[in-house]
Formats: structure tokens, C-alpha cells, sequence
């Protein structure tokens, strides 16, 4: 074993979750290289200092410059807001060192553009955080699609949907203000990168974006609260989205179904530990969904517990990512989902706008080529 030091910038709700992921990861993965957390960074010297007292760092700074510029510091972890992960990864990438990074990867395609393109370059591993993909069951899902068993894929249906602003007297935040921050930067980034995993790449889409509540207690919203979005992937096969942030009642609807040629699947991440799934084979008066709860015979469960239906939760799937993560550094390959693969979704969110603008059907390799000119 090795030991690896783990730089953190934000020490807010990801960032809390990262370092509790990095301190744990080895005991539960039996990891090759085991995490020593070195430096948090924070807005300000006083958060800085109270994140390091609370998580265990070695050192705090409010300077991302000092963070990562540290010889101690091994790999990078970037938990800020998405305007600033741009320049903190190129400063990493320019020093060698490997990179996770918060979705989404950029505040734009342009962003993720420059980001993946320095990624590749400098040949350092890179990676990006869609956390809620690898629930055992979604990792599941993923292995039954592959092989065939519910045949070939016709249609597709995802959303993600909360309810942190439901109540129109919600006060204004730092949420509803900038378009990187609004519904389609904040939450449609998951259900996407879960249909390109699922499904395959997107070739066109087409979206209507809305601001419902256009002033909260404290301010005006200048950016969206939900947003409907139909789509046509490569394959062939129809999509619908919806995603909100002011979807009463929904508390984490990460959720999907898929229909295919032999069988269908349906998952809620409110119930992230059941899958149903339904086979058209046998009698038609015993056909049915069949709910599937998660064990040991799942992917990435029995790390976590020896039980079958007693259940992971959300801090394991950040687990799940620190040992991605690690096991590319120590293996020097890049493990899915890369900086490319985070520029794929930044590419759809980014369609979907220009469509909601114009009213029409975006294909996305148009818009791919047209950026690449800029």
C-alpha cells in the first residue's frame, strides 16, 4: 500500500462528501494507494480552517493556487461552483496531477472543450462526478441492457426532479442566479449522463426551458427552474426528459424507464435499492414487473454489506468514485467517466439551450462543429 495526498477545493456538501469518501475508501476497497488528506481549501481562511477541524486535513487555505502548486498534494479533487473548475484542472494537468472534478465538468461546452482537450493532452487521469450511476442497481441495470436482456432498446423516458424550490417564498441564493447554476446546469447533468450510459450518445434534442418563480424573497431568478426535453439518440432509440428543482413532493427523483424488444426496467433513486424489471417470456397471466433488491450479487454491494436488501446509500456511491479514481492513478488508465464523457453531457445541456431559444430540433454534432470554429 501507498499512501496518495488528496487536495480538496470546496469544503461545503461535496466537499464534506469527498473527504469522508477519501477517508474510508481504503478500509472498505482494500485500495492499493490509501488517501492521506493533505489540504482543503475554502472561500475564506476561517471556513478553510473549520472544514480542516472537521475532516481531519493536514493544512487549510483559501488560495486554490496554493492547493494545488503544493508538492504533498498528489491528486486533485475540485468541489466548487462550475465557473471556476476551469482554470483550477489546466493549473493540475500543467503540474501533472490527476483530476476529479464535480459535474458539470464545465460552465459550458466551451469550458469542457478546453478542460477535456487539456486532459488528453497532458495523457493524466482524469474524472468526473456522476455519483448517482454507480448505485449498485444502476450499475446493474447497465449489465442487463448490455447483454440483451430486455432486447433491443425503443424508448427511453428520464428525469430529475426536487423540490428545494417548490416554495415560491424560498429565498434568493447563489441557485438562481447565473445560467451554470439554474436546473440545467444543476440537475439535468445526472439524468443525462445516465442516458448516454444507458442508452448511448444523443444525436439531437429539443427542449422548452422555464423560469416559473421569477422573484424570490431577496432578489430576482435569472435562471431556470424546470425544463422538458425530447431527444433521438444515435441508435435510433426516443428519449423524454424533465428535469426541476420545484417539483413538489419529488425529494430525489433521479428516475428512469426503458422499454425494450423483450422487457422494460424502471428504477427511482427515492428507492435506490430496488430495481424492477420485467421479461416478456412465460404465460401472459404471470408476466409482471419483478422488484429486484440489491445484494451481494450486485455490482459494488458487498463492500458495503454482506445483507441482501438491507441497502447502500448516498455516501456510497462517492466511496464508489474515490476507488475509481484511485485504482486509475495507480493504474495510469483513466476510468469511465472521463472529462470527455463530461463534455458529452455539457454538449447536450448546451443543445437543449439553443433549442429552447429557437424553438426548433438541435442536432448536437452541428453545434459540436460550430463551436470548434469559434
Amino acid at each position: 500500500m501507498t499512501n496518495i495526498g488528496i487536495g480538496i477545493l470546496g469544503g461545503g456538501y461535496m466537499g464534506k462528501a469527498h473527504a469522508v469518501a477519501m477517508s474510508s475508501v481504503g478500509a472498505i476497497f482494500n485500495t492499493g494507494l490509501r488517501p492521506t488528506l493533505e489540504m482543503v481549501c475554502a472561500s475564506s481562511a476561517q471556513s478553510a480552517e473549520g472544514y480542516r477541524r472537521a475532516y481531519g486535513f493536514q493544512r487549510a487555505t483559501d488560495n486554490w493556487r496554493e492547493l494545488v502548486n503544493d508538492p504533498k498534494i498528489q491528486a486533485v479533487i475540485i468541489a466548487t461552483p462550475q465557473q471556476t473548475h476551469r482554470d483550477i484542472a489546466l493549473a493540475a494537468f500543467a503540474l501533472g496531477k490527476p483530476v476529479f472534478c464535480e459535474k458539470p465538468l464545465g460552465a459550458n461546452m466551451d469550458d469542457s472543450l478546453v478542460m477535456t482537450t487539456a486532459a488528453e493532452a497532458s495523457g493524466i487521469v482524469n474524472m468526473v462526478g456522476f455519483n448517482y450511476i454507480r448505485t449498485p442497481a444502476s450499475q446493474y441495470a447497465r449489465q442487463l441492457i448490455a447483454s440483451g436482456e430486455i432486447g433491443d432498446i425503443t424508448w427511453f423516458r428520464g428525469e430529475h426532479t426536487e423540490d428545494f424550490y417548490a416554495d415560491p417564498e424560498a429565498p434568493a441564493s447563489w441557485r438562481t442566479s447565473g445560467a451554470s447554476n439554474g436546473t440545467m446546469g444543476d440537475l439535468a447533468p445526472h439524468m443525462i449522463n445516465a442516458a448516454l450510459a444507458l442508452i448511448g450518445p444523443v444525436a439531437r434534442v429539443m427542449a422548452e426551458i422555464e423560469t416559473v418563480h421569477h422573484e424570490r424573497p431577496g432578489g430576482s431568478v435569472t435562471n431556470d427552474d424546470h425544463a422538458q426535453m425530447m431527444c433521438r439518440f444515435e441508435n435510433g432509440t426516443m428519449g423524454q426528459f424533465y428535469f426541476s428543482r420545484i417539483a413538489t413532493g419529488r425529494k430525489m427523483g433521479y428516475a428512469y424507464e426503458i422499454t425494450g424488444t423483450k422487457g422494460a426496467i424502471r428504477f427511482d433513486q427515492e428507492d435506490q435499492n430496488a430495481l424492477w424489471l420485467y421479461r416478456m417470456d412465460g404465460p401472459e397471466a404471470k408476466r409482471g414487473f419483478t422488484k429486484i433488491l440489491t445484494g451481494p450479487a450486485h455490482p459494488d454491494y458487498e463492500p458495503f454489506c454482506q445483507g441482501p436488501g438491507h441497502g447502500t446509500g448516498y455516501q456510497d456511491q462517492i466511496i464508489i468514485e474515490a476507488r475509481d479514481f484511485l485504482k486509475a492513478i495507480e493504474t495510469g488508465q483513466s476510468i469511465w467517466p472521463t472529462f470527455r464523457d463530461g463534455h458529452e453531457v455539457n454538449c447536450v445541456v448546451d443543445a437543449a439551450m439553443a433549442s429552447a431559444q429557437s424553438g426548433a430540433w438541435q442536432d448536437i454534432s452541428k453545434l459540436q462543429a460550430q463551436e470548434s470554429i469559434k
